[in-house]
């Protein structure tokens, strides 16, 4: 075999062993060995290969895969701007400790510099947002390489899964080649054994990374201090990786009496424990003011509402995080102190059922709330009317993915209990980037549970190519509800938004494109339902999946300040008398 050849076969099959069983493909002719190593690899039944035409949506897959999975997943992509197009997955995968692996195709060294056909400096491309960079150099034909090569993929593996303690996320490894790029006809043979590990083992065996579900489960007591008992705590838990850290949290404040206020990311299990309508009643700022906590526990990473942020920042409130690594949230900088996920102790001391009063009384309102909310059905067509009506319709075993800007906020909003089996969204830096990419790949990592994603109509077309999936490829069974305001209409409802700046709305913040999604669905062979009406809405999402689906809301743009503003109303109407 050639030395490309040979290279790539190890790489794969080190990356098999290392368990990667999802491996994303953008073809080019620089990664060409690549590409035809893992389809190899594929028809072995060995992984799973996924053929994606446009980079960028290539990136994000992976991402969606190893989020819906919990494994690693590769990406590959040939040389020149194809690795740059996989540069905002990466940035979400290294804010939200994702293990994606970005196996870009390079041209020799002897080529660099030298104005060479797509041809840059691709060592750096991603600046500080991987755990690891490796420059493999194009492979000669000597011995003694295949050891290199496999325990470069093994070190690659470690880093994006936290394996050695660190924080799991991207790597990247970038790899020379030189022609011939296609495999030899017919001798295979080379100067030396190219195979790993006997028992198929990986050549170097690393720790199992460390989990929160396995931190929190297994291991044995260490000197980690739990958190000391305040009667009044409030616990607020945002976007965490591992949902267990979630769990975990619910449990800790049931058990201690402490009303929970959690974003609408993770599990049923959280979400049933967490107050009703909880961001809603913290925008009730009189009812707040009598009834303030001593203290907040932060768990995860809070990125929804600006309710909670001014929560934090009230003077006298002690905070204190419980952070998944070194990296804790804490962007007003307010904490005073910063807990391992070890500190959610259950079983220790707990608040005396005397001292649980204020506690009862949070979780008294939030269900006045709840009930003052639901007395009052929201109109129709509406942001928040669509996302009841979407959790109405939602199977018990869905798994939902949410996309940015108002849709995950109205769902925040407008729903009281749990969501759906399993809610997740990119909040690494909550870009419009990449979600119909990204759903479609956590939904092929559920199947045959049913997978939907509620996102708005810019975030939609922003990744269009994400429908770009080829007939030979794995079919995803995904409903995509796409909430059509026909523009930015989160601005709408921010500070460019008030009304004595309406002059100069709609030209740099409304943006609108008059896009027709159906004659968009119609081109890439996608069905596509238009709804008029909540129940049809409910009914379309509880209708069986074949295939990707999408489904169009038509809401005005308008609208959006005056509903946020009702319901701010209604909330403090409704706790005015408590």
């Amino acid at each position: 075999m050639n030395p490309s050849q040979a290279l790539s076969t190890v790489l794969v099959d080190e990356l098999v062993r290392g368990g990667v069983r999802d491996v994303v493909l953008s073809p080019g002719s620089r990664s060409a060995p690549l590409a035809y190593a893992v389809l190899a690899a594929e028809r072995a039944g060995l992984l799973r290969l996924h053929v994606r035409v446009d980079e960028r949506s290539a990136g994000f897959l992976a991402l969606g895969l190893a989020r819906g999975s919990g494994l690693p997943v590769a990406v590959i992509t040939t040389s020149g701007t194809a690795v740059a197009n996989i540069h905002p997955a990466v940035l979400e995968a290294h804010h939200a400790g994702v293990p994606v692996l970005v196996l870009s195709a390079d041209r020799p060294h002897e080529l660099r510099g030298t104005g060479a056909n797509q041809t840059t400096t691709q060592p750096g491309i991603f600046g500080g947002s991987t755990r690891w960079f490796a420059d493999l150099p194009a492979p000669v034909e000597r011995p003694g390489l295949g050891p290199f090569w496999r325990s470069t993929v093994c070190r690659a593996l470690a880093a994006a899964t936290g394996a050695t303690g660190g924080a799991p996320g991207p790597v990247h490894l970038n790899v020379a080649l030189r022609e011939p790029l296609v495999p030899a006809a017919s001798d295979n043979s080379w100067v030396d054994d190219l195979d790993g590990r006997a028992d198929g083992a990986p050549w170097v065996q690393a720790p199992v990374p460390p989990s929160t579900n396995r931190s929190l489960g297994v291991r044995p007591p260490t000197n980690d201090l739990a958190l000391s008992e305040v009667a009044r705590t409030l616990v607020v838990v945002g976007d965490t990786r591992d949902p267990a850290l979630g769990e975990r949290a619910a449990a800790w404040a049931s058990e201690r009496g402490h009303p929970l206020v959690a974003e609408p990311f993770g599990s049923a299990a959280l979400r049933a424990e967490a107050l009703p309508h909880g961001s809603l009643l913290l925008t009730a700022t009189d009812w707040l003011d009598a009834h303030a906590p001593e203290r907040v526990v932060v768990v995860g990473r809070p990125t929804l509402s600006r309710a909670v942020g001014a929560l934090l920042r009230r003077p006298g409130l002690v905070v204190e995080v419980v952070a998944e690594d070194s990296q804790w949230p804490d962007p007003s900088h307010v904490a005073c102190a910063v807990h391992p996920p070890l500190a959610l102790r259950l079983g220790g001391p707990t608040v005396p059922e005397d001292d649980r009063g204020w506690g009862a009384r949070w979780r008294a309102a939030a269900q006045q709330l709840a009930d003052g909310v639901a007395a009052q059905p929201f109109p129709w067509p509406s942001g928040l009317a669509a996302a009841k009506a979407v959790v109405d319709g939602l199977p018990d075993d869905a798994v939902l993915v949410l996309g940015p800007s108002n849709p995950v906020r109205d769902l925040d909003l407008a729903v009281a209990g749990p969501i759906a089996d399993d809610v997740l969204a990119n909040r690494g830096l909550a870009g419009i980037d990449g979600v119909v990419s990204t759903a479609v790949g956590i939904s092929l990592t559920r199947a045959p549970a049913p997978a939907f994603a509620l996102l708005g109509d810019l975030t939609f077309l922003h990744d269009t190519n994400g429908l770009l999936i080829g007939p030979d490829e794995v079919t995803p069974h995904l409903t995509l509800v796409v909430i059509n305001d026909d523009g930015g209409g989160i601005f709408a409802t921010l500070e460019p938004g008030a009304p004595e700046r309406e002059a100069d709305f709609e030209r740099v913040f409304g943006t609108p494109t008059a896009t027709d999604l159906a004659a968009l669905c119609r081109a890439h062979g996608i069905r596509y339902d238009l709804v008029e009406s909540s129940e049809a809405l409910t009914d379309a999402v509880a209708e069986p999946q074949h295939g990707i689906r999408v489904v169009e809301v038509r809401v005005g743009r308008s609208t959006h300040r005056q509903a946020l503003a009702d319901l701010r109303a209604l909330a403090a109407a409704t706790l005015a008398s408590l």
